[in-house]
């Protein structure tokens, strides 16, 4: 699946993420009425996306046998499977290796689409034979011909290991129906309004009429595939980062995220636009709901009859400033939210397409140094739920003389990993003291050490001496530095509760001699960013001297 051209967008601060999402800001909680007000997008200027990768953030799935019993719990896929079993030893079929007209009615009573009794409804009878082809382009259902020349089907042989829930199968079988609803969702959403597919011309004879038609609906398979693609990554991030039970996303709201541009509020042509991707995804998400990709409350189609103008019948949104609808009648516009099955699906065709689609814990597996310098380094992480999973079942005090054992060093990541320490002592709790109290005089960990002491109400902790706090000050905006990126508004608050005192020549003076590898990184960005220019041009001063000592 293409990647998207937008990397993250949000709304309101009521909606931010705890600090271990990495600054990302994801629309999980948002209600429609969040379109009408202080909606904020974030991320990546125009001018930069097409040089910068595309980071798909880790998600945590079920395990391989709950996936299973999912999707042999969906009723497509159910209904597949049986149709297959129906057709042993094997099954007349006509040329084409559908039903023949007599098998066609017990197919939907088969099913339970039909009553017993009397005769089968048209749409239980079309249901049933969407589902013989599903069969049929799964390999569920094999099609063959007899020494007589007869048309029959009998059961493939992934069936019985699929009734059997062989993980393996039943997955991959699934994931390849998904993947067919998938592209069958976007030949529909492709097909000019009214029209449905036909045999093509013959080679050779096709008019220019022909050809532009061709052109026009290949064009529009090419944008409805793109904007699926899109809808279907945001909401893959959304479950990434949403606490459970708030994966819900208004299809206005997912609308919204793939329209309106970086940092703008939706004006009344957006809301138009919005309108209208909404429109042409309701039917793509209800496809895929149908195979357990997503559980999807479609637009309520007696919208189209209330909201009718004469450009045509649309379910407008409310006009930007209108009084903010209520939760029963937003969700009249559409919810959807993607399942953990749904997110199996989506993490499988981002790495089939190359994308690094990593899952919660990938980095948690090793030791302390392993877990610490993997969370450093890479770009797509989650660090609290790297550390949660780490330090699960671990003793906490083994584990917190582990980490800090772990967190030692003068290379380019330590302050990081130091920081991610702290982190991860304050998940173990009580238990890690012990193991803190052995390094209060350790020269890197030392100054950490005591203010997670202090930080917990230990009154017995003795203070740094100036060295070793003027050095863990060092350190701990030097880990910030690389972690917020250089971000200027976040480093200001920072830099606004450095210790600076009414003599910041006499400060500085003392600071630019720590050694530590960051000195004059730190005194450089203080002297670019505080407020104060007093303490700037001392800080720049400072700087200097940091580097030339060098």
């Amino acid at each position: 699946m293409a990647g998207r051209r937008r990397k993250n967008a949000g709304a309101s601060s009521e909606g931010a993420p705890d600090e271990g999402s990495a600054g990302a800001v994801l629309p999980a909680d948002l209600e429609l009425q969040d379109l009408y007000g202080a909606f904020a997008a974030h991320g990546l200027d125009d001018e930069d996306l097409d040089d910068a990768a595309v980071l798909v953030p880790p998600v945590m799935l079920p395990s391989e046998a709950e996936l299973t019993a999912q999707a042999k719990a969906v009723p497509m896929f159910g209904y597949a499977l049986k149709l297959a079993r129906w057709t042993a030893p094997h099954r007349p079929v006509d040329e084409h290796g559908d039903l023949t007209g007599p098998d066609r009615a017990p197919a939907a009573r088969l099913l339970g689409l039909a009553p017993e009794q009397g005769d089968a409804p048209e749409e239980a009878v079309v249901e049933a034979m969407r589902a013989w082809s599903l069969a049929c382009d799964l390999d569920l259902i094999e099609i063959g011909t007899t020494a007589a020349g007869e048309h029959v089907a009998i059961p493939g042989p992934d069936l019985e290991p699929a009734e059997e829930g062989d993980p393996e199968t039943v997955l991959e079988l699934w994931l390849t129906a998904a993947g067919i609803v998938r592209e069958l969702a976007v030949e529909a959403d492709s097909l000019p309004e009214g029209e449905e597919a036909g045999e093509p011309a013959e080679p050779g004879a096709e008019t220019e009429e022909d050809e532009d038609r061709l052109a026009q609906v290949e064009d529009a398979r090419d944008e409805a595939a793109e904007l699926l693609d899109e809808a279907l990554q945001v909401l893959y991030e959304t479950t990434a980062f949403a606490e459970p039970g708030t994966e819900t996303v208004p299809l206005g709201v997912l609308a919204a995220l793939l329209v309106v541009p970086e940092g703008e509020e939706p004006s009344e042509e957006l809301l138009g636009d919005i309108t209208d991707v909404m429109v042409a995804l309701d039917p793509m998400l209800g496809d895929l709901a149908e195979l357990g990709v997503l559980d999807y409350r479609p637009i309520d189609p007696e919208l189209f009859d209330e909201e009718e103008t004469e450009e045509g019948a649309e379910p407008a949104l409310p006009a930007v400033g209108e009084e903010p609808l209520d939760e029963e009648e937003s969700a009249r516009f559409g919810l959807v939210r993607l399942t953990p099955l749904g997110q199996y699906g989506i993490r499988k065709w981002l790495l089939e397409d190359g994308y690094d689609a990593p899952l919660v814990g990938d980095l948690a597996q090793g030791d302390a140094v392993e877990l610490l310098r993997g969370v450093c380094e890479a770009a797509n992480v989650l660090p609290d739920e790297e550390l949660k999973v780490w330090i699960t079942d671990r003793e906490p005090e083994a584990a917190a003389r582990e980490l800090l054992a772990a967190a030692r060093g003068s290379d380019a990541y330590a302050p990081m990993r130091r920081m991610l320490c702290q982190l991860a002592l304050t998940m173990l709790g009580e238990g890690a003291e012990p193991a803190v109290r052995e390094v209060l005089d350790d020269p890197e960990l030392g100054g950490g050490a005591r203010a997670w002491l202090v930080g917990r109400g230990a009154a017995d902790v003795p203070a740094p001496e100036r060295a070793m706090a003027l050095w863990t000050v060092v350190d701990t905006f030097a880990a910030q530095l690389l972690d917020t990126g250089g971000d200027a508004e976040m480093l200001r608050e920072l830099i606004a509760e450095l210790p600076v005192t009414d003599n910041p020549a006499s400060y500085f003076g003392e600071l630019w001699r720590v050694d530590h590898p960051y000195t004059a990184d730190v005194l450089e960005v203080v002297g670019e960013l505080h407020l104060d220019r007093a303490v700037a041009k001392e800080a720049r001063k400072a700087a200097f001297k940091a580097r030339s000592k060098g």
